[in-house]
């Protein structure tokens, strides 16, 4: 039976779920604010709208004859889309606005955490006065990640002894328009995620994949949505053991228990310190760019996986390819503070070589494709090895040239993963 599914969303980690479905029975439609020339030239239909709008969604839903739906940004979680895509009885693989609050409420997921002993939780407190949040940075013995409660794409947290002094934290929040922040304990060690397919109690891991948030090269500049990202060609990542990532899993699992009924996809965002594994963060969808490490090398149909979560079967076993990923993402100069716009993107997929082009947020017109304000393209290498695949990477960069864009380049280079196994080692006291 041929399924019809509704895409939502129109980024690169759309881009990649898209790409996922392209091979299989499917009638492909999707929906965003943006037209992604990426998705527009695999799906079926595609159809510009407001995806917070659940009423918009339902419609385009049913107009279509969608059987299943793919729900990939947090914001159209957030407004409820995939409750009203299963009222309308079209199968959304997503969770529902109640349980992606372990995404949307950072203030949430941490109580969440410490009523269900999920492991790993960090010291933390929530304010809605800003000034009793500024008292509680004064009087804390030690550096705090200060964190909006709400959605912020990503750039909202700052983190004092690193990012920025606690005075520029004290400003930060009094000149920030929030109703609520959570200030917690900075975590030291190294970053990584795991990400789960979930539905009917069951939970199906994929490889561990270390994200790059900082803008530029060395792990300097604010936070981004993400630069880039990279995995190795067995589930953990080279300076993590097996157990390390056995122990994150286990995190996973224990909010899967925990929260009765969740369906989609489980991110958890870990960090890797000396006495094991703390929580970061939880999301509720897809990483962007994560995905576009993970679901290239997905053996398993992802079909298979919604089917099968619709008709509330047991979820199949996940196999992936045993190569490693490499993906960096090209965003316009000035990102992300002072983004400019305009410049023509010149790559496709008749001169990325052997790399994997995604498109994120572009400017298709009638004579090209432009840059927006926000990241526009990923490349993504696969090989036997990180360095391999970062090699493959950077040549479809080269071969496109990225003027009037900026890349990391240092992500997936040898110098750099090596500075990750160090850091680890010294926080081990290995050497």
């Amino acid at each position: 039976m041929t399924e019809t599914v509704l895409l939502v969303g129109g980024g690169g980690r759309e881009h990649a779920v898209a790409r996922s479905l392209a091979g299989s029975d499917t009638t492909l439609f999707a929906c965003a604010g943006n037209r992604n020339p990426g998705i527009a030239a695999i799906a079926d239909g595609f159809e510009t709208l407001d995806t917070t709008n659940p009423t918009a969604v339902t419609s385009y839903a049913t107009d279509v004859g969608a059987t299943l739906a793919v729900v990939g940004p947090e914001a159209p979680l957030a407004a409820g889309v995939a409750d009203a895509l299963d009222e309308a009885g079209v199968y959304a693989f997503g969770p529902r606005e109640a349980e992606a609050r372990i995404e949307t409420d950072k203030a949430f997921q941490r109580r969440f955490m410490v009523e269900n002993d999920v492991p790993g939780c960090p010291d933390f407190e929530t304010f809605d006065d800003m000034d009793a949040a500024c008292a509680y940075i004064d009087e804390y013995d030690g550096d705090l990640a200060v964190k909006p409660a709400g959605l912020t794409g990503g750039k909202g947290v700052k983190v004092t002894g690193d990012q920025v002094t606690k005075d520029e934290a004290k400003e930060y929040l009094q000149n920030a328009d929030y109703d609520r922040v959570v200030l917690e304990e900075r975590l030291i060690g190294e970053e990584f995620t795991i990400q789960a397919l979930v539905a009917n109690g069951d939970l199906r891991v994929t490889p561990a994949v270390q994200d790059h948030k900082r803008a530029y090269e060395g792990d300097e500049g604010p936070n981004t949505g993400g630069m880039g990202s990279y995995s190795d060609a067995g589930l953990e990542l080279p300076f993590m053991t097996e157990d390390d990532y056995l122990e994150a899993v286990e995190v996973l699992e224990a909010v899967v228990d925990a929260l009765d009924g969740y369906k989609g996809v489980l991110y958890g965002q870990f960090m890797l310190g000396p006495d094991g594994i703390r929580v970061v963060e939880f999301n509720a969808r897809f990483g962007d760019p994560e995905a576009m490490n993970t679901l290239p090398v997905l053996n398993t149909d992802f079909l298979d996986v919604l089917v099968a979560a619709r008709e509330g079967e047991s979820l199949p076993q996940l196999s992936f390819q045993p190569q490693a990923t490499v993906c960096k993402y090209a965003v316009p100069e000035g990102y992300p503070t002072e983004p400019e716009a305009g410049a023509r993107v010149t790559i496709d997929e008749d001169n990325a070589g052997d790399a994997i082009l995604f498109y994120a947020s572009v400017d298709a017109r009638e004579d090209g494709i432009y840059t927006t304000t926000s990241r526009s393209y990923a490349v993504v290498g696969i090989a036997d090895d990180i360095a391999s695949a970062e090699a493959i990477a950077e040549d479809a960069l080269e071969r496109a040239g990225t003027e009037g864009l900026r890349v990391r380049h240092d992500i997936g280079k040898a110098d750099l993963v090596q500075q990750r196994i160090d850091h680890m080692a010294t926080l081990r006291g290995d050497d």
